[in-house]
């Protein structure tokens, strides 16, 4: 499996899992994810999805500063409803890191270790997404801003070429290499401006 080289200069992320450590799936329920990882899972990289991944990453470890974050231990709420534009590809990275699901999700072994309900969508919250701690109540609001990882003028051509048959095989590989520009701005070129990715505090209660 071939996938482009920035993929692996993106920030990883270290979790602890404590389902995964009952039923033996990784030792001390430690999981490391990457942003490969999240490719995966979409089944693409597009900005959308380094968006994503990026910004539950600094929530996760705002929230968590002094040790691994607690993967099935955060509540997610988002203030776009579900079915608005690109929420659920963005919802379905952040269960990934967080272990958050919606109703389908895992229902817990004897009243613990629950996973499901755990994202809610259309939410009065301040920013983009919030994040909550279930054991504490520390709470993230998060929010990107892409205008700082812009698209290149000549890629929407290329793409419309593409779709309609008409691009030749320089053409597709210049489309895509012009298609993952922005993530790799995004993942690599700005992964730690908080200009980008804005992540406060919020005080607890509200």
């Amino acid at each position: 499996m071939k996938l482009p080289d920035f993929f692996a200069l993106a920030p990883r992320l270290i979790v602890r899992d404590r389902l995964a450590e009952l039923l033996g799936a990784a030792e001390e329920g430690v999981l490391e994810y990457g942003y490969a990882d999240a490719v995966k899972l979409a089944g693409h990289s597009c900005p959308t999805v380094a968006a994503a991944y990026m910004l539950t990453l600094h929530a996760l470890r705002a929230l968590y500063p002094d040790a691994l974050p607690e993967r099935g231990g955060v509540r997610v709420e988002f203030a776009a409803p579900f079915d608005e534009g690109v929420t659920g590809v963005i919802a379905s990275v952040v269960t990934l890191l967080t272990g958050a699901a919606q109703d389908g999700g895992f229902k817990g072994i004897a009243g613990r270790h629950a996973r499901r309900n755990l994202q809610h969508f259309g939410c009065d919250v301040p920013l983009q997404i919030r994040f909550m701690r279930l054991d504490n109540g520390a709470t993230i609001d998060a929010a990107v801003d892409l205008s700082g990882a812009p698209a290149d003028s000549a890629m929407m051509p290329l793409l419309q070429a593409c779709i309609a048959g008409r691009a030749d095989s320089a053409q597709r590989r210049r489309f895509a290499d012009l298609w993952q520009r922005p993530v790799q701005s995004i993942v690599v070129d700005h992964a730690e401006d908080r200009q980008m990715f804005r992540i406060v505090a919020a005080a607890q209660g509200n």
